[in-house]
């Protein structure tokens, strides 16, 4: 297969390459609630339902201050991702991770998260040297603005940028509301569900795992390990 043909993989992190269900998203909701509470002035309770509103309206909390509070990105981020002792709490699955090496095909790291965060959980993880590069959330913006996931216009950006062919290229998410985006410019979809029972700390709440025996029409494929990756066609 030529090198034009190649399969490309944009990975999430969080929830999809290791259980940020069991720790990280814990500490990352007390962290943004705090950091709400401290620099937005409001009161525990109001924090905490901004910081959970902003995320379902805009797929990202920081949108919603930026865009309310005036929040800076590049504070807001600092503050909330140094999750100190988080290290020794990350992990991922053996076997996803082998896979993960196996796996043909370029592969990116496509993450809301901050740069510095996703290369940490990399490191930690071990597979840093799986991916030809790092999308995060700071390589997010078009003409000077954030447009993270699941803004599909993102996606567009990133294929030209790449000289990508949508169609060539797959999304393995366990956010389905980003994998809907994904699938609205010509990619191919796939929803790994391996954490996802464990989700009651993820910022979606009950969504994140309501119906996981159903397949949305814009998803290619359901998947609870990585491993499965091997068995989906070239294209």
């Amino acid at each position: 297969m030529g090198q034009a043909r190649r399969k490309v993989w944009f990975f999430d992190l969080d929830n999809t390459l290791h259980n940020a269900s069991a720790h990280v998203f814990r500490a990352l909701n007390l962290a943004m609630t705090d950091y709400i509470e401290t620099h937005v002035g409001v009161p525990r309770d109001e924090a905490n339902r901004l910081r959970a509103l902003y995320w379902h309206r805009y797929g990202a909390t920081l949108l919603g201050l930026v865009r309310h509070h005036g929040v800076q990105p590049a504070h807001f981020l600092h503050h909330t991702h140094q999750l100190p002792g988080v290290d020794a709490l990350l992990h991922g699955h053996a076997h996803d991770l082998a896979a993960l090496k196996r796996l043909p095909g370029r592969k990116f790291l496509l993450t809301n998260a901050p740069l510095a965060y996703a290369e940490r959980v990399l490191a930690v993880l071990g597979i840093s040297h799986c991916f030809e590069g790092v999308i995060a959330f700071e390589q997010m913006r078009m003409f000077g603005q954030l447009r993270p996931k699941p803004d599909a216009r993102i996606f567009r950006h990133l294929l030209a940028g790449l000289q990508l062919r949508a169609g060539g290229c797959v999304l393995v998410e366990d956010t389905l509301v980003h994998q809907k985006a994904a699938r609205r410019v010509g990619m191919r979809t796939v929803w790994m569900q391996r954490w996802l029972h464990r989700s009651r700390n993820n910022p979606l709440g009950p969504e994140a795992h309501k119906g996981l025996r159903r397949r949305p029409v814009y998803v290619d494929r359901r998947i609870n390990r990585l491993g499965a990756l091997l068995t989906i066609p070239p294209v």
